[in-house]
């Protein structure tokens, strides 16, 4: 797209909507968090002409915002700026403002406008060329699961069902049950409406294992890139739907030690030159067909290395445990959700996988990219996977891949698949990261530390 085409969509977005006061630029960093700014009327072009000057370090900061003090971008190379252009097709009102505002995602260029290679955007696009040099293209479908959170004057808790006729919780799971989307109507509402005006293709809701907990889906688009931006925009209205009804939302991986975690799951099938689905049919053993085997193969042999992107921080790692159909090793086979590559049921035309690892909290971008990263090895190794699980197998909960953040850090370290998709600077970058954060994080003595040593230690 030009900057003339670019430049033709403000101009018809602000005839349509001449009462725009304000302009929110939001770009996605490596933890999948928005970020950007509010500008007036007289700014709005910049980022749809020649491009708005943002710090180069934005999308290399840590959960709590912070620059990272072993990586030179930052305060060590004096965090010059790069240039931020909108992201064709993504500026969309923002319904829930006060002012009438409008939003727009960016993607970051270098000054001599090649491709940021720190944006995770462009990962994925990289992650994307080797697929597409084979005449394949990824169709996605991204689900996500979070809570609503309510504070009841001494501790953050799921916001409970209420039992009819009062205002008191009602305990116990009750999942898919109805009146649980009733009690939170007006939350839903209003997220219907966000969606609707952003033009994000939020399907299914559901209310979940656990209270307070739902899960969103969006339709299936040919474009992960696309995926990806529907993706952390839709998280960004649920929790604006929550703060309009006097609720928070999270999108923490185990927010609550007695309830479920929350996962994103992705569904992906792979289509040919031709529009084909590469994954229909089945092999000569009557078993799938050979390149969905040869994916799953080879996303089996990625998984160990890829947790450190599945699972991106502390709170990551409390979501694996045993009794929360979260797998923990590379298992695979059709209608079971206690496996981490789930063959759901479909028909061969919309035969596709569904991967079950990663946490809601993990970036989307990264997540895919490294899930099409596995997929391509697989694809063009001709990787055989292990034994199918059977349908209603029961499972034994086994730990075959890094449930522990140091450790998942090391496995990315050692891995060989990534490194080739992600680009190595960015896969030592994306480490020194996260190990920094890691380190940070468990620098402070907590609580539970006094409550079990003070007294007897």
């Amino acid at each position: 797209m030009t900057s003339d085409d670019l430049k033709k969509q403000l101009d018809d977005y602000l005839a349509a909507n001449p009462e725009t006061r304000f302009m929110e630029p939001l770009i996605a960093d490596m933890n999948g968090i928005l970020r950007g700014k509010r500008v007036g009327v007289e700014d709005f072009g910049k980022a749809f002409k020649n491009g708005v000057n943002m710090c180069a370090a934005t999308t290399l900061l840590d959960t709590l915002g912070n620059t990272f003090a072993t990586i030179p971008q930052g305060l060590r190379d004096g965090d010059p700026d790069a240039k931020a252009m909108a992201v064709p097709g993504s500026l969309a009102p923002v319904p829930w403002a006060t002012l009438p505002t409008a939003q727009v995602l960016l993607e970051m260029i270098n000054l001599d406008g090649s491709p940021y290679e720190n944006d995770p955007r462009n990962v994925l696009r990289r992650a994307l060329q080797p697929l597409a040099e084979l005449g394949l293209n990824p169709v996605l479908a991204l689900e996500l699961e979070f809570y609503l959170v309510e504070h009841d004057g001494h501790r953050f808790q799921p916001r409970m069902p209420r039992i009819p006729g009062s205002d008191l919780p009602q305990a116990g799971m009750q999942y898919s049950v109805m009146e649980d989307l009733y009690d939170v109507d007006g939350f839903l509402t209003d997220l219907d409406a966000f969606c609707q005006a952003q033009n994000i293709p939020a399907g299914a809701a559901l209310s979940e294992f656990s209270p307070g907990q739902f899960e969103i889906n969006l339709h299936h688009v040919d474009n992960p890139v696309l995926a990806c931006d529907q993706a952390v925009l839709l998280k960004r209205a649920i929790k604006a739907a929550a703060s309009k009804n006097g609720l928070a939302a999270t999108f923490m991986a185990k927010p609550f030690a007695e309830t479920a975690g929350s996962g994103l799951h992705l569904h992906v099938s792979m289509l040919d030159r031709q529009g084909n689905n590469i994954f229909a049919g089945e092999s000569k053993d009557g078993d799938f067909s050979d390149q969905l085997r040869y994916a799953i193969g080879g996303l089996g042999g990625a998984m160990a290395e890829s947790m450190a992107v599945f699972a991106p921080n502390a709170n990551s790692y409390r979501r694996h445990a045993p009794g929360n159909f979260v797998p923990a090793s590379p298992n695979w086979g059709p209608n079971h959700r206690g496996v981490a590559l789930r063959i759901p049921l479909s028909g061969p035309e919309n035969r596709r996988l569904e991967h079950r690892v990663a946490g809601a909290d993990a970036n989307p971008y990264l997540v895919v990219a490294a899930v099409l990263a596995g997929m391509h090895h697989g694809i063009s190794t001709r990787c055989e996977p292990r034994a199918m699980t059977p349908e209603r197998a029961e499972l034994d909960y086994e730990v075959e891949i890094p449930v522990r953040w140091p450790h998942a850090l090391d496995a990315f370290d050692a891995g060989s698949i990534l490194p080739r998709y992600f680009g190595n600077d960015y896969h030592r970058l994306f480490s020194m990261c996260r190990r920094e954060e890691e380190a940070n994080f468990n620098s402070d003595i907590p609580t539970k530390d006094f409550e079990w040593y003070l007294r007897a230690v």
